[in-house]
């Protein structure tokens, strides 16, 4: 991109991100957080592949999209995720994944 469109890139980039994408990012974490507060996981009482597909984008939220302590049910989901055996038995096996990279 040439150097003198950076600046109004940066601008347009910057404006969808405070204007749309992160109030997107807080409805959808709002309205998860609600969901896990009839029960402890996302398909009922009982952990289902429902949690597995969900642990990924809380995953993701967590590292790059401010999941914090200001939504305890989601950060409560992702303690549990990470308690349970077969998730440290998998990173055992596999090693750290990183979202950052």
């Amino acid at each position: 991109m040439p150097f003198f469109i950076r600046p109004v890139a940066r601008a347009i980039v910057g404006r969808a991100k405070t204007s749309f994408i992160e109030p997107q990012i807080a409805l959808h974490l709002d309205y998860m957080e609600q969901e896990l507060g009839r029960t402890p996981w996302f398909a009922g009482n009982e952990f289902t592949a429902a949690d597995v597909q969900m642990s990924f984008p809380l995953e993701a939220a967590a590292a790059r999209a401010g999941l914090d302590a200001r939504r305890p049910k989601l950060t409560g989901f992702l303690e549990r995720i990470h308690a349970r055996p077969a998730y440290r038995r998998a990173l055992e096996r596999g090693g750290p994944y990183e979202l950052l990279r």
